[in-house]
């Protein structure tokens, strides 16, 4: 009874201090710890915290990591949908900072919500961001998904959706789970390929965007577009 006491004293201070002092009050392990009290009560969810944060390497890449990974470390589906909650509706934020405005005018704010939804990924993912004339987000897709070195994406079948979409220009994204964000030969080459296909047909090509945990790179910075 004691323990359970002092457990809720604990997280009643956490408690406090977030609503008092706001979010940047609480460590990593302390969010992780209060979110983990709100479904399995009655235990000292400190450690589990830490845990976690250790083996999925910070607090990003445990909001990140899949559903299936989490509940192999040993919880169950409800805490993993506690989880996943949180992610989804950080992801849902930054997505609605970069629908309001065009997209060339909020760049620090696309680049803020693809390190947040790619940067941790153990796969690579490729995204691909249609515009419209005014470059105004028409739509945001996730393209394929792939292992941890590489990822589909084929010029025809992006252009065909550009197509489809009446999309005048297009921003190319892919992430690389190894952490640098460097292009290689294989990026190249096939980012090429989908400006020439685009530009046959009035698409143009903005940007290809890589994310990886130490950064980003921008193929339009480089000169390699």
């Amino acid at each position: 009874m004691a323990g359970e006491d002092e457990g809720a004293g604990h997280r009643a201070r956490l408690r406090e201090r977030l609503l008092r002092q706001g979010p940047d009050a609480l460590l990593d392990h302390e969010i992780v710890e209060y979110l983990l009290a709100l479904v399995i009560p009655r235990r000292d969810t400190k450690s589990l915290a830490k845990r976690l944060l250790n083996e999925f390497g910070g607090i990003g890449g445990l909001f990140a990591a899949d559903a299936e990974a989490i509940e192999r470390a040993g919880f169950s589906e409800t805490t993993v949908a506690a989880l996943k909650i949180v992610n989804a509706a950080a992801l849902r934020l930054l997505a609605a900072q970069i629908k309001a405005r065009p997209i060339l005018g909020s760049w620090n704010a696309l680049l803020d919500y693809l390190r947040a939804d790619m940067a941790a990924l153990p796969i690579e993912r490729v995204r691909v961001l249609f515009l419209d004339a005014k470059n105004g987000l028409i739509r945001n897709e996730a393209f394929s998904e792939g292992t941890t070195s590489e990822a589909a994406m084929y010029a025809r079948e992006v252009i065909r959706r550009a197509i489809d979409l009446h999309a005048s220009s297009l921003i190319l994204v892919h992430n690389h789970p190894s952490g640098d964000p460097s292009p290689s030969k294989q990026d190249i080459a096939v980012t090429r390929d989908i400006v020439e296909a685009g530009k046959r047909l009035g698409i143009q090509v903005h940007d290809h965007v890589i994310i990886g945990a130490s950064g980003h790179s921008s193929m339009r910075s480089m000169g390699l577009l």
